[in-house]
This record gives structure tokens, sequence and C-alpha cells, in this order.
């Protein structure tokens, strides 16, 4: 069936309102009179927590298996790396916080910190990534809840193996594999953007391969000075032995796949080229891609690029090429009239037009994204990290985020904004 409600965590940090952050819930039903509006707010107890991602405590929908039952999401803050669990299941449209777990016990029994995506492992527990340790140095790894009482369990790595840096994963349980991504090291990302902290080890650079029954380190690729991998995702198939890593500083999307050996490879296959720019804090804008996602179908594959302000969508062949298919800009820093002119473009022969819809100027870039199972809508929020949001799209700061729809050509690709939605959460 179609979606009727959608999630959406939302940080007042860094906006100069002294509230707690919240979890909007959206009506997505079009025969309801609350279309696209914010139907419910749950705050959570505490401030500047940074709710960043979510999860599902029950496991991801695979191929057309989505008999799942998800009543309990899971809310890690990226700042305070306090942990939220929230029932779903007794009301969907006006959810309830049932668990906290403290950032003390985060850093006493982990020495972890800075936490971000969370998933469901095979076995029911959730694990959750971390970025950093509790002094905000770059540390990666994961933490385990049960995934009935919610008990903050442990690390699930061996110490030894814990890698330099952490955001996201993914795993495939018929391979045995778990992968993680790099991220970068909190406490000088929280200070903004620099240009200054490149080639100085801030962004990580590194694919982590792991044994996923045993938890151990077993692959390490080194993707590039300044690369920053950061979303990471498997083929649905549960069959498949593949998937796709995006770095967002490079503008590379790799693919990762295990070979006739047992052991696992990388290849290039897509590169979004920087754009030569004036009025920026550098010469050249990279293609700053902060999320990947693919079709339940494994048809297509969408990536977000926050700094130009473009939605790609790219079919997924068998001769492992991804094919561009479907553009379309939400937003971004190159639009025009804006204080940024483009010099040189490999892709585009104009900068794109500034996004109105219902009156509303839609600022910032696409960020997260998350599409409908039948893959006909894709839905897109536009703020990444308030830090990093406050530096580069102030006046998302000052006039609050938004969601948008894109509507999808599921047969021969092709990306539309949906110009009768819009959710506005206001400031």
């Amino acid at each position: 069936p179609r979606e009727e409600v959608a999630y959406v965590t939302c940080t007042y940090r860094e906006t100069c309102i002294d509230q707690p952050d919240f979890l909007a819930t959206i009506d997505l039903n079009p025969r309801s009179p609350y279309y696209c509006q914010v139907i419910h707010r749950l705050p959570v107890p505490n401030l500047k927590d940074e709710l960043h991602s979510s999860g599902w405590s029950a496991g991801c929908a695979c191929f057309d298996n989505v008999t799942s039952k998800r009543n309990k999401l899971i809310l890690p803050c990226l700042i305070s790396s306090r942990i939220y669990v929230v029932d779903v299941g007794s009301q969907c449209r006006a959810p309830r916080l049932c668990k906290t777990i403290e950032p003390v016990d985060v850093f006493w029994k982990c020495n972890k910190g800075y936490l971000n995506v969370p998933r469901s492992l095979p076995n029911g527990d959730i694990l959750i990534a971390n970025t950093g340790d509790a002094a905000g140095n770059g540390k990666g790894g994961f933490i385990v809840l049960d995934g009935e009482s919610f008990e903050l369990k442990g690390n699930w790595e061996n110490e030894c193996e814990a890698p330099p840096s952490g955001y996201d994963f993914w795993y495939q349980p018929r391979h045995n594999v778990l992968i993680s991504s790099a991220g970068a090291v909190p406490k000088r990302a929280g200070r903004g953007f620099c240009p200054n902290d490149l080639k100085k080890g801030i962004y990580g650079r590194r694919l982590n391969v792991w044994n996923l029954s045993c938890r151990s380190l077993i692959q390490c690729f080194d993707l590039g000075e300044d690369s920053l991998p950061l979303s990471v995702k498997f083929l649905h198939n549960p069959d498949a032995a593949e998937g796709y890593v995006s770095c967002a500083l490079s503008g590379i999307v790799y693919r990762f796949y295990k070979c006739e050996a047992n052991n696992w490879a990388v290849e290039e296959v897509i590169r979004i080229p920087a754009k030569d720019v004036t009025g920026w804090i550098m010469p050249k804008m990279p293609a700053f891609t902060v999320d990947l996602i693919i079709s339940s179908d494994d048809k297509y594959l969408y990536l977000s690029n926050w700094l130009h302000g473009d939605i790609r969508q790219y079919e997924l062949s068998k001769t492992c090429k991804p094919r561009l298919v479907g553009q379309v800009f939400v937003g971004g820093s190159i639009l025009r009239g804006g204080p940024v002119t483009v010099c040189r473009d490999e892709e585009l022969k104009c900068q794109p037009e500034p996004l109105v819809i219902k009156c509303k100027r839609v600022y910032g870039g696409p960020s997260k994204l998350q599409l409908s199972l039948d893959g006909k809508r894709l839905y897109v929020t536009n703020s990444f990290y308030s830090t990093w949001d406050k530096q580069f799209y102030p006046n998302v700061v000052r006039e609050g985020s938004v969601m948008l729809q894109i509507d999808v050509d599921t047969e021969k690709g092709g990306l539309t904004v949906n110009k009768n939605f819009l959710v506005d959460f206001g400031k």
C-alpha cells in the first residue's frame, strides 16, 4: 500500500532558538485534508542534541519482502550522543518517546560518541555507527542495542580494530559481510568546512569491509585523499554481492563487489566533476553527494548533490556502468542570481534557476532522500548538518527547512519536481 505518513528528524541547533529538537510526522495521504502538512511534533527532552539519522528497530525492506513490523524508531544524536527510542506502532500519527539512553552510558561503556546511522541486525539487535570518541576525536566502529529491551550492550567490533573514522554502513547476511564508510573528525567538522583542513586527514578516505559474524575487519580500501566516503548501500537482492558508496568531496561513486576468491574489490563507476567558480570559498566547488539510495527493484540509483543542488537518477545496467537518466535541481549554491558565478562547467550550459513552490523560495540543497516502495515518489529534505547549513545556506536557518516530492518515471527514467507538494517545517 501507498505510504501515508513520514517521520522527519528536525533540529534547532545553530538557529538561536532555544528549543529541543523534534520528530515531525508528515501526512502523505493525498485524500487527507492535512496532506503534506506536519500533523504532529514530538519534542525530545533535551537541547542541542542534533537529531540527524533515524532507523527502524526491525529489518529493512529487502526485494519483495516487506512483512517486518516496524513499530519502534531509533533516533541517535549526532552531537550529544544520546539515543531516543520512539514508539510509532501504538499511534503512527502521534508517536511517543518510550526510552532514552544517556550519553554518559555511551561514553563510559563504549568510549564512543557522535552517533549516526542505526540499522537492525539479522539477530534483531540494533547496530549504530559512531563518528568519533567521547572527546570528538575521529573514531569509527559501532555500538549495539538489545533488539527487545533497547538496553546498551556495548561495542560491536573488537577495540583494536576500530577504524580512524566512521559514518554509514550496510550489510549482506548471505555473504557474511558488513561494509562501512569513513566520515570526518567530529570536533573539526563541527566548526564548519574549512579549505585549510583539506590534505590534513580531517576527512576520511577509507571503505571498510567486515566479517559480519566474527565482527572483524578483513579489508580496507583507500579511496583517495579527502574523498570523504559517506553513504553506503548494497543492492536489495539478498543474493547480490555488490553495492555502491558515494564520496562527497571527490564526487566519485564506487561500486564494491565480491570476487571469486571471496575477497572484495572496488571500481569507479560515476564521477561528478567539480565546477570552476568565483564568489565561493574555493575556486572549485566539489559535488558534495550527501545521500545515495537504490530502488527496491535494484533498477535505479539516486544521488543528492547538496552543494551543486541537483538530484540524479542513474539506471543500474547489467554492464555495471550506471547511466544518468534523470536530473533535477532543487536549490544549491550555483543558482542564477546568487553570489556564485560558474566560470567553467563540464555538464551545464547555464546556471539553474531558483526553485519556487507554492510561492515559497526553496533554499539549501538536496540532502536526505527516501523513496516510496513502488519507486514512483522520491522525498527529499534540504538540511544536512546544522553547522554546515549555517555556513553555506544561512537562509535555511532563517526560513526553516522543507521537504519536497520528486515524481519518478520508473519505466524510462526521469525526475520531475512535484509543484503541488511542499512541507514547510517553519522557523
